[in-house]
């Protein structure tokens, strides 16, 4: 397993347990904020290269909501 392939499972995770909440909006921002306040700044850069680039589509569609919504909190 590379570590896109290891970036794209943890965030997918994290998107499963936020893709729970009742208000999708709430789990939304907690997605972008669980990686701001856990993932190294290189790992979130990676990250988001790898969605500009469509280098990975396996990111899943409530991880890209929330990074398109939240973005630049991840700056």
């Amino acid at each position: 397993m590379n570590n896109d392939d290891n970036l794209v499972r943890m965030v997918n995770q994290i998107g499963v347990f936020f893709d729970s909440m009742p208000d999708r909006d709430e789990g939304l921002e907690g997605i972008v904020m669980h990686l701001k306040k856990f993932w190294d700044p290189s790992m979130r850069k990676a990250l988001l290269a790898m969605i500009d680039t469509k280098k990975n589509t396996e990111v899943s569609e409530i991880v890209l909501a929330a990074i398109q919504k939240h973005r630049e909190l991840l700056a």
